[in-house]
Order: structure tokens, then C-alpha cells, then sequence
């Protein structure tokens, strides 16, 4: 499990400057958005919220935890709620990064978070702040369903979050529910990532030198079953080791979260470019202004 080779098979930048400074750059194209929103989804467990610390961590310059987070499985999902996370500025606490994250209830056996409310979430429909109810899913006319979402409301980047390492599961159940969040996406037109997390912990080689992440000959397993059992293209799968025990930031640690990210605010803007043509090119039905004949 610990045996790497000898040359990484998927390289790392040198310097996380160029990185960083994309993402601290960066401002949605499409001027009726303020931020691109990003949401994760996954099993119970995978790193959802670790990986909103990690980011924030990364822009912050020092280590973070404002989304809480919780060792314990048994008692199924920490997260309870709909939240936007965003990421304050370090030259201005009144303004913000222009990307944020929306953490969900982890998908479980029979319970957790419903397909259906993600998918709802997907088209802007969930409130931030809405409770999850594992034995309803949100309805029209409920408490926290949006009947209006405009663009700023919706998903513009759907990143799945698997754990390389054993304590989670990945059933067939839960594969058939993220495939079905994926296909609802792919309708709506929203980019779809993969990260994996806890590269560390599942491999000992990783867990003394976090630059192994992409020498690892476990990880490169793990990374080639998910391509194929959750149908993602290697170009958008991404290993992170997760921000966790550490006291200080780390370059190895950074880099592959910076990679990721960067990815991830490409596609998305990408995404939101495309909606700006579209509504460039649409017509209406009858001239707003008479033409001679």
C-alpha cells in the first residue's frame, strides 16, 4: 500500500504563486454574478467540510475551521444545514474572494440527504440555512424553497468528494445516487469535478511526504476505479490531503489543493461565460421598436 513510482504520474507545479494568485484574481465574467458557487457533495464523511477549511486555510494565509467538521461516522452526517461559505479577503474584511461553497448532508444507506434535494439545490430552489429533513425532501411552498432562483442562486460547479481511505463505504447505493445528481447536472449544463481526499491516510508513503500523493501506486488505484465506477474523465479527478492536524500551512499541502481549485474556477466561469452568450444571442418575439417596411 506504501509502494510508490519512482516519477509522479501527474505533475505538481514547483511554485503555488501563479495558483494562488489566479484564485485571489479571479471575477466572474458574467456581471450578474458576484461569486461562483461551488457544491460538494458526497458520502458521510469523505472531506466536504475539511476541504471548505483547507481552501480557506490556503487563501487565509493561516489555519482555519468555520466549517465544522466531526470524526465520528456513527451518528451519520455532521452537517445539518444548507451553507454558503465565503471566503473574506485579507486586504478587506468587508469584501469577499469571488468564490464560495455550498456544503450538504453526506449521502448515507438509507438515510442522509435526499437525491432529490440536491438536485433542487443544483437548480437554486434550497434557501441557504435550510435543515435537511431526513425523511422529507423539500417541497414547493416549504420553508426554505426558493420559487425564484436567479442565476447567483444556482450551482455553477458540482464537485463530487470521495475518501481514498476504508472508513467510508462506497456502496452501490451510494454510486447510483451520485450518478444521478451527476446526469441532473449534465441536463442543467453544470461542470462536474472529483476530488479525492485523505490520500494520507490511506497511504503510509503519502502520509510522511504528502509530495507522493501523485508517485502513490495505491492512490493511482483508487483514482482509476472511481474514473470508472462514478464515469469521470482522469482530466477532472484531483487528489488533496486535506488541512487536519496541522498547525501551520505547508507548500506540498497547498499545491494540490490550489491545482484543484484553479480547475475548479475555470470550468465554472467557463460555464457562466456560456450563459452570458445565451442570453446575448436570445430574441424576443415581436421588434421593441417598429422597423420601415
Amino acid at each position: 500500500m506504501g509502494s510508490t513510482f519512482s516519477q509522479p504520474w501527474r505533475e505538481m507545479p514547483k511554485n503555488n504563486r501563479g495558483n494562488l494568485d489566479y484564485v485571489k484574481k479571479y471575477q466572474p465574467r458574467n456581471v450578474d454574478v458576484q461569486h461562483l458557487r461551488v457544491l460538494l457533495h458526497g458520502p458521510v464523511g469523505a472531506g466536504k467540510s475539511s476541504f471548505i477549511n483547507s481552501v480557506d486555510s490556503v487563501l487565509q494565509g493561516e489555519i482555519t475551521g468555520r466549517a465544522l467538521t466531526d470524526g465520528n461516522l456513527v451518528e451519520g452526517s455532521f452537517t445539518k444545514k444548507y451553507k454558503n461559505y465565503k471566503i473574506t479577503r485579507q486586504s478587506d474584511p468587508n469584501s469577499h474572494y469571488c468564490v464560495s461553497f455550498n456544503d450538504i448532508v453526506g449521502l448515507e444507506e438509507n438515510r442522509g440527504v435526499h437525491v432529490d434535494d440536491i438536485i433542487l439545490a443544483l437548480k437554486g430552489h434550497v434557501r441557504d440555512g435550510y435543515k435537511f429533513n431526513p425523511l422529507s425532501p423539500l417541497n414547493e411552498g416549504d420553508e426554505g424553497y426558493n420559487p425564484s432562483p436567479n442565476l447567483q442562486d444556482r450551482v455553477h460547479v458540482l464537485v463530487s468528494v470521495i475518501p481514498a481511505d476504508g472508513a467510508v463505504m462506497i456502496t452501490d447505493e451510494m454510486v447510483n445516487k451520485m450518478r444521478k445528481i451527476r446526469r441532473a447536472a449534465s441536463d442543467m449544463g453544470i461542470p462536474q469535478l472529483a476530488i479525492i481526499t485523505k490520500g494520507d491516510k490511506a497511504c503510509p508513503a503519502v502520509k510522511d511526504k504528502v509530495e507522493n500523493l501523485y508517485k502513490s501506486k495505491y492512490l493511482k488505484q483508487k483514482f482509476d476505479g472511481l474514473c470508472v465506477r462514478l464515469g469521470f474523465p482522469s482530466n477532472c479527478v484531483f487528489l488533496v490531503k486535506n488541512y487536519d492536524k496541522e498547525t501551520s500551512l505547508k507548500d506540498d499541502v497547498d499545491a494540490p489543493i490550489l491545482c484543484a481549485l484553479r480547475q475548479i474556477i475555470s470550468v465554472g466561469d467557463n460555464f457562466l461565460n456560456d450563459k452570458t452568450r445565451a442570453v446575448i444571442g436570445q430574441t424576443i418575439s415581436q421588434p421593441w421598436r417598429e422597423m420601415p417596411a
